[in-house]
């Protein structure tokens, strides 16, 4: 830690960026959000609730995508 400054976090899967990016859009478009993508990120106009919201809905189906993957890998006897 060079100058007090944390070293930028590494992703472990960088291709995964672009396909979070997008899920991030679709939800904020199926939940009414008034968001473009290719915006650069700025959200300015978006309240707490709203960009909370997102992220939550992100959460929730990357969370059941993993147990959907595990039920296949490991199936109940």
């Amino acid at each position: 830690m060079q100058n007090g400054l944390k070293p930028k976090k590494s992703l472990l899967v960088p291709s995964a960026h672009r396909s979070l990016d997008d899920l991030k859009y679709e939800i904020a478009a199926e939940l009414g959000i008034p968001v473009r993508q290719g915006s650069e990120d700025y959200w300015g106009h978006v309240t707490t609730r709203e960009a909370g919201a997102v992220g939550g809905s992100i959460t929730k189906r990357l969370v059941a995508y993993a147990q959907a993957q595990l039920a296949q890998e490991f199936p109940q006897q």
